[in-house]
């Protein structure tokens, strides 16, 4: 195995760029405008040139996983959407598949088709804010805030589903807790009409303006094998050459039912992360589109009295749905034993649940794979060698995001 330790690398590298003769220690982070988040990176420079890189995580580490032990299944859904907070339905509508598969609980067709596309638009608004971050952080800040109004749109949405627009706690287990607006429906439309010339401008801003290729391509590479060592999945891995995405190679949410395909890159540099995360996008749009055609008609919600809250109404009136509204809200439902491991295409990767139940009214043991804290382990590697401004926008085309990173 290469020795990468600093001491190893100093000693065989001979410096051409030191200023006053000798190396400096920086700081990038654990605060600083360019790292997106609370995590520090501590950088050996060589004038403006990386020699060595060491992370510290851990920041705002909220102990998730843990509290998820003396929490009821549902109010879990409000941890999950505080990780990647860019694309917070897809942590949600993840974890209650979860319970799901653990309680053996089969949903309607027409609760797939409705996951599929709010799961969608979280990922449109999840590579529109990575995309057009990593455009600013190249020196080209006109495209993100063209895309922020985008994800405002997004929003709306969200806020028609749940009433929340970025944390946003969206559907139950078995389910949505009420069907799409009127209101929905008409922003869902016009969104599908709007946004695809809209982001064509931006396509034309980025994907073959001079400057902007020059600053990424070749920067921050990983070749396909580094990246499956380090346990790569998602946009980073496709980008390295990898065709690997969950919706395809392990189905969910009636996914085998689109037809889409998967973008994939050749050099997993900075440009061909930024390439694949631009054709998801369209890809998004496509199912999106095929699953709004062909939403079936029925409920919008499995039968799982035991953990659907009933109707507000029939609360105040009945006994049984009071009952059943005092068990859900107060956790009193325990569950069957099991062991079981969901995992569904976020927008960095792979995100997975990893559930143990003991029979009791909370998880015996839960473990997020957040796909951010898998490959942060390589940007050491990635920037070594490179100069300061290659290793922001390095991180930027990753996507880190610390509330997945730290959970």
């Amino acid at each position: 195995m290469k020795d990468n330790s600093l001491s190893n690398i100093l000693n065989q590298y001979e410096s051409k760029e030191q200023i006053d003769g000798q190396l400096y220690t920086l700081n990038l982070g654990p605060t600083h405008p360019a790292t997106h988040g609370i995590f520090q990176n501590i950088l050996t420079m060589d004038g403006e040139r990386i020699l060595h890189a060491e992370q510290t995580v851990g920041y705002i580490h909220r102990a998730f996983e843990k509290i998820s032990e003396r929490r009821n299944y549902s109010q879990i859904t409000t941890l999950t959407d505080r990780m990647n907070y860019c694309s917070a339905p897809i942590n949600n509508l993840g974890w209650h598949m979860t319970v799901e598969k653990l309680i053996g609980v089969e949903v309607p067709k027409r609760v797939d088709y409705m996951r599929v596309i709010l799961m969608e638009l979280a990922r449109i608004g999840d590579h529109l804010i990575c995309n057009g971050v990593t455009g600013m952080d190249s020196g080209a800040i006109t495209g993100l805030t063209y895309m922020f109004i985008e994800r405002e749109r997004i929003y709306d949405m969200y806020e028609q589903i749940c009433g929340a627009r970025m944390t946003t706690n969206m559907g139950r287990i078995g389910g949505f807790e009420r069907d799409f607006t009127p209101k929905f429906h008409e922003l869902l439309k016009d969104f599908l009409k709007t946004f695809p010339p809209r982001f064509k401008e931006f396509c034309t801003l980025l994907e073959r303006n001079r400057i902007f290729m020059d600053r990424t391509i070749g920067t921050g590479a990983i070749s396909a094998e580094r990246a499956l060592s380090y346990g790569f999945t998602g946009p980073n891995l496709r980008a390295a050459g990898v065709d690997y995405d969950v919706r395809v190679a392990q189905p969910y949410s009636s996914y085998q039912d689109f037809d889409f395909i998967i973008p994939v890159g050749t050099s997993g540099d900075t440009y061909d992360r930024f390439m694949v995360r631009q054709q998801e996008v369209w890809e998004s749009i496509k199912i999106i589109k095929q699953a709004y055609e062909n939403l079936p008609e029925g409920p919008f919600h499995a039968d799982v009295p035991d953990f659907y809250l009933p109707e507000k109404a029939d609360v105040y009136q009945k006994m049984e749905a009071l009952i059943y509204h005092f068990k859900i809200v107060m956790g009193e439902t325990d569950v069957p034993k099991g062991e079981v491991y969901h995992a569904v295409e976020g927008g960095n990767g792979e995100l997975g649940f990893y559930l143990v139940s003991d029979g009791g009214r909370s998880p015996y043991r839960l473990h997020f794979r957040r796909p951010c804290f898998i490959y942060y382990q390589a940007y050491p590697e990635m920037i070594t060698g490179s100069v300061i401004s290659d290793a922001i926008v390095t991180m930027c085309s990753m996507n880190i995001i610390a509330g997945e990173l730290d959970a």
